[in-house]
């Protein structure tokens, strides 16, 4: 049984790793704070992906758009299948380690 997450996505299908804390939607991993999507630049680490972010910034001075891109990384929960150029979208949450603080919540493909 999943439990409500509180975000309008879809859940996933298939079955979790028992005993996972780090998960939003069997485990006790609470959602909080910025909500992004983003593209998977690299999965190879265990049960992380790195994200990267795109967004539109506004220099008055010169009244043009400029483009910024961040990369983030992100925990995987044991029931969401990630790879390399999947559009997902990524959840703030506690920190899980020392560089990861969201967890990836939808996978668009």
């Amino acid at each position: 049984m999943t439990r409500n997450i509180g975000l309008p996505v879809n859940e996933p299908k298939e079955k979790p790793l028992k005993n996972e804390k780090n998960n939003p939607f069997n485990g006790s991993l609470t959602i909080r704070g910025k909500l992004f999507e983003g593209i998977v630049i690299n999965a190879k680490a265990k049960r992380t992906a790195v994200i990267q972010k795109e967004s539109l910034i506004y220099f008055e001075k010169f009244k043009r758009f400029g483009r910024s891109k961040n990369q983030i990384h992100a925990h995987i929960p044991s029931n969401l299948n990630v790879q390399k150029g999947d559009r997902v979208t990524a959840a703030e949450c506690r920190p899980i380690s020392k560089s990861v603080s969201f967890v990836i919540v939808e996978v668009k493909s």
